[in-house]
């Protein structure tokens, strides 16, 4: 694992921020607010003991935690500050953010305002290691309160770059904010940390390592995508690279998916691109294959990218001169998508669901090859109900709609999500049950969220 150096955070948030090529910020995350304001106020004369334990070594490890955190927060606090907490240096105002994330072009929603309307609730260390703890993923990725207590310092460092990256006051989180940050995205950043030593321990010094892939397999609307900019911006704090890309990337360029529809006359599930069936899968095979050779320094190749709103909205291939570049060598992967890992079931159990899938389920035999095999580690994120899909779109479409920009009629996210929900219902349960094709399940996290997109204890 890298070495991370403590340091003061600067008040100017752009100085620890990927280039606006690489990264964005992502509208979901705001998507999850609510008016419940958790305040978290760091208060030195509020500072509590962690509970002691029989074991000595145990008091010893978690009082050094302690101090390591009361001296992170001491340089951390914003001199801005007063003592009821008012005021951050690094806090931004609510304009637009238009950064690109990971070269995909998307313009995001505004920024809203985390201040609370009431005076915040002093929050004492201990009750940050404890909310820390008592997360769902802590036993999921192989921590212990003792673990969390000896690596406290990341915590609060990765923590504090989090709200930078998404302009919010670490010192005014919300809960759910609260949630995401410390129950989420940095247990998952930790458990790929993990993922990486392992793979990395299987060559040898001399060796050039390929860098691991990381397949996200998540329903669309699940906060997939602000994960992995998440998780992307903790790796370059911590002087990895990484290259991102989705499912998306490798769709069928416009005359193709105009041959495939005409091919399949009357299957409403092939009209438009998403199912299997409408990506190159040829481009996917190339694009990964050569990101598992950028092995040294110098090396460097462009990511595809695709352009959603061409031809009014059916899409296309991004011109290739607006593909981003990475460079070597890459330490990991970053590949996500809605139907990652899906494989194929009996034709009986597809045809129960919708006669139309029966070339669906066809097609997914050839992706294996394309997509499953080259990942070698999983993170899926399991949700209760693939309904919420359509629930999650239709959120953004609303925001959209409601900061003037052009979004999807609730008839037309219903007639859009429906395309998906066959493929839903009838890949999810073997997902679920037996994990994605090829997955090994020594690297497997599963995630399950709630409507809200949090991590909740699975059951």
């Amino acid at each position: 694992m890298a070495v991370l150096t403590v340091f003061s955070p600067p008040t100017n948030p752009s100085l620890l921020t990927p280039s606006p090529s690489s990264l964005s910020i992502s509208y979901y995350f705001n998507n999850n607010d609510c008016t419940d304001w958790y305040c978290l106020h760091k208060n030195n004369s509020k500072w509590a003991p962690f509970s002691t334990t029989p074991l000595v070594s145990k008091q010893r490890t978690k009082a050094r935690a302690k101090s390591k955190l009361c001296l992170m927060q001491s340089r951390m606090m914003p001199e801005s500050s007063s003592s009821s907490g008012s005021g951050c240096s690094w806090m931004t105002d609510n304009s637009s953010v238009q950064d690109k994330i990971a070269g995909h072009g998307m313009r995001e929603g505004p920024l809203h305002s985390v201040f609370p309307t009431k005076p915040a609730e002093v929050s004492s260390v201990k009750d940050l290691f404890d909310f820390i703890c008592g997360g769902p993923l802590i036993d999921k990725v192989g921590l212990t309160s003792d673990k969390v207590a000896e690596s406290i310092d990341k915590w609060v460092v990765y923590g504090s770059q989090l709200c930078r990256l998404f302009k919010l006051n670490e010192l005014y989180l919300t809960e759910p904010q609260k949630v995401r940050i410390y129950h989420y995205y940095i247990p998952v950043f930790m458990w790929c940390e993990q993922e990486i030593s392992r793979h990395n321990s299987k060559f040898k010094d001399e060796d050039d390592i390929p860098p691991l892939v990381i397949g996200f397999s998540a329903p669309q609307g699940c906060g997939k995508t602000t994960l992995v900019f998440a998780l992307d911006f903790l790796f370059r704090i911590n002087g990895r690279k990484t290259a991102t890309i989705s499912i998306d990337d490798f769709y069928l360029t416009a005359e193709g998916q105009a041959k495939l529809r005409e091919s399949n006359p009357g299957n409403a599930l092939l009209e438009f691109r998403g199912n299997a069936g409408s990506h190159d899968l040829s481009l996917s095979i190339e694009t990964l294959t050569s990101l598992s050779k950028l092995t040294r320094e110098g090396t460097k190749m462009k990511l595809p990218r695709y352009d959603k709103s061409a031809y009014s909205g059916r899409g296309d291939r991004a011109d290739p001169s607006t593909w981003p570049e990475v460079e070597g060598p890459l330490t990991a992967v970053l590949f996500e998508g809605w139907m990652l890992g899906f494989k194929p079931v009996p034709v009986d159990v597809v045809k129960a669901v919708d006669p139309q899938l029966e070339i669906i389920n066809k097609n997914l035999e050839t992706y294996f090859d394309a997509w499953d095999k080259f990942i070698k580690s999983w993170i899926v994120i399991k949700i209760q109900d693939p309904s919420c899909v359509y629930q999650w779109r239709l959120q953004a479409e609303i925001a959209m709609r409601a900061d003037g920009k052009p979004g999807m009629s609730d008839e037309e996210v219903l007639d859009f999500v429906s395309r998906y929900l066959p493929a839903y219902e009838a890949y999810l349960p073997t997902l679920y049950a037996e994990g994605p094709n090829g997955s090994d399940p020594e690297h497997l996290l599963v995630v399950e969220i709630d409507e809200g997109r949090n991590p909740i204890l699975a059951n």
